[in-house]
């Protein structure tokens, strides 16, 4: 595959390996964009929220001290990556994880934390 390349350890079966499974482009930037989600204290917080129990952003804000603009904001951000689904209800909106991958990413994250102790 690599000729050209000197490397110490990598075989060919490792260089072709990666030409499939090392993600570029457009799924690449999407992968980058999906984890800067996790580099927020107050989007984690909402996301292990939603994990337990579908909510409305009054009660979001109540149980987590969140202003309502500021929720109104990260929720926005969640959505846009389809982290979190809303429904309507007569006046109210209620929103709720979108699948049960993010919460075993955040539970996995936490116990890759507490192995590191």
């Amino acid at each position: 595959m690599n000729g050209d390349l000197k490397l110490l350890k990598a075989d060919e079966q490792t260089l072709d390996e990666l030409s499939v499974y090392l993600p570029e482009g457009k799924i690449l930037q999407q992968l980058a964009d999906f984890f800067a989600v996790f580099a927020d204290t107050t989007r984690i917080r909402v996301l292990s929220a939603l994990a337990l129990s579908e909510m409305c952003v009054s009660d979001i804000s109540n149980i987590l001290g969140i202003n309502q603009t500021t929720l109104s904001h990260q929720l926005k951000m969640l959505k846009t990556q389809k982290l979190v689904n809303s429904r309507r209800e007569g006046k109210i909106i209620l929103y709720s994880a979108s699948n049960y991958v993010i919460n075993d990413l955040m539970l996995s994250g936490i116990e890759h934390l507490l192995e590191r102790r």
